[in-house]
């Protein structure tokens, strides 16, 4: 029994830890710093969390910590993705609204914004973006538009450690080069 015991704690993921003051990111709600590491008894039951409040908009998560990974709570990308993530903003989908209702649009985008991942959130930008310049958006395509860039511009500011207005300038660059005619 102990021999089993122990091979099931070797074949147990590693869990990313965080400190005090780490910054992370939490799917759908975007860049938060971890204000401090409590503990809590839930039914009987010792648990930790990180309490992560949200730098946007003051929103104060509690997020167990054994369930970073299932929540999907991770490090901010490092410098050397961003190029990447401008890559994904610059691709260019032919086509790809023409037999979909904005309410399958709808869907499709929320679930690409709950994964977390920074790629998702271009891909959501861009084609909501590229939409907007052919038709007018519905309300719910416009909140998710305003959502995938608050989400976009965030991490990039923190990931390149630069300011709104200078990280927005280069992705509205990169709409203008992709717009031209080639």
């Amino acid at each position: 029994m102990a021999k089993k015991a122990k091979k099931l704690d070797i074949e147990k993921p590693s869990v990313r830890e965080f400190q005090v003051g780490d910054l992370a990111v939490y799917p759908a709600h975007g860049v938060g710093r971890i204000e401090s590491i409590e503990s809590r008894t839930i039914n009987g039951n010792r648990h930790e969390f990180y309490i992560l409040k949200i730098i946007d908009n003051s929103m104060v998560i509690m997020i167990p910590t054994m369930n970073v990974d299932s929540v999907g709570l991770r490090d901010i990308i490092e410098k050397e993705e961003v190029p990447r993530i401008y890559s994904v903003l610059r691709k260019k989908k032919n086509g790809l609204f023409d037999n979909q209702t904005w309410n399958r649009r709808y869907k499709e985008y929320m679930d690409k914004l709950k994964t977390g991942s920074l790629y998702d959130v271009a891909d959501v930008f861009r084609d909501l973006f590229n939409l907007k310049m052919g038709k007018d958006l519905s309300f719910g395509e416009r909140k998710l538009l305003d959502t995938a860039k608050g989400l976009l511009l965030r991490e990039l500011c923190t990931a390149k450690d630069s300011d709104e207005q200078t990280v927005w300038r280069e992705i509205e660059s990169l709409f203008k080069k992709s717009q031209k005619p080639q």
